[in-house]
């Protein structure tokens, strides 16, 4: 089984991929730190991440024993992932690695922005993953004071709308629901409730495709 978790940034669908794979014990990877990996490669590399053929090449030579590095968590590497992830050449190099990760048994869990449209259109489930932007600013920034970074909260709250209309007018893989996605507003849950309720979508699906 694949479940596709789509939404926009801060939105809590990273949380939701990590519960819902250990409920289903399926394996779980979070496209967005792959994007931010490469925008990290490129930011220790000194280069520019709006250097696009440099963005590429730094994909192809993705180390995923990388992905775990605490400095991928930051929002400057947030920012720059935004920007490298709005090029084809850096999403196609990506694309292989993803859809392969879906496919191994027993199952899996991705959550990103394009998993359900793009990566996995055929996935069993698919969730798409809203929250209010104030909502998603205020998680966001105790977040990141939790790292012991310093963040205004009206700063971040203009970085996600920056970043939403971004994600949303890339030309390649703009941020959108699939049409057969059930949409999960996250505004007024908390981590558990929302679990409980992607739990629900999962269980619904399964139903459903045992009557098909």
């Amino acid at each position: 089984m694949i479940i596709a978790i789509d939404g926009p940034a801060a939105s809590g669908k990273g949380t939701l991929g990590k519960r819902l794979a250990a409920h289903y014990h399926f394996r779980h990877l979070d496209t967005g730190v792959i994007y931010r990996a490469v925008a990290k490669a490129l930011i220790d590399a000194g280069a520019d991440p709006a250097d696009e053929a440099r963005a590429v090449a730094a994909a192809h030579e993705l180390d995923p024993e990388k992905f775990g590095h605490p400095a991928l968590k930051t929002r400057a590497i947030g920012e720059a992932a935004s920007v490298v992830s709005a090029f084809p050449g850096v999403r196609e190099a990506l694309l292989t690695f993803q859809r392969q990760f879906a496919a191994e048994p027993p199952g899996a869990v991705l959550d990103g922005r394009d998993i359900g449209t793009v990566i996995c259109p055929n996935a069993d489930v698919k969730i798409f993953v809203v929250a209010d932007p104030v909502v998603r600013a205020r998680r966001r920034t105790l977040e990141a004071r939790s790292r012991g970074e310093d963040v205004d909260e009206a700063v971040v709250l203009a970085d996600i709308l920056k970043r939403d209309e971004r994600d949303r007018n890339r030309p390649v893989a703009p941020l959108r629901a699939a049409a057969d996605a059930h949409v999960l507003d996250n505004s007024n849950l908390d981590i558990e409730a929302g679990l409980m309720a992607a739990i629900a979508i999962v269980e619904a699906m399964k139903v459903a495709r045992l009557h098909k």
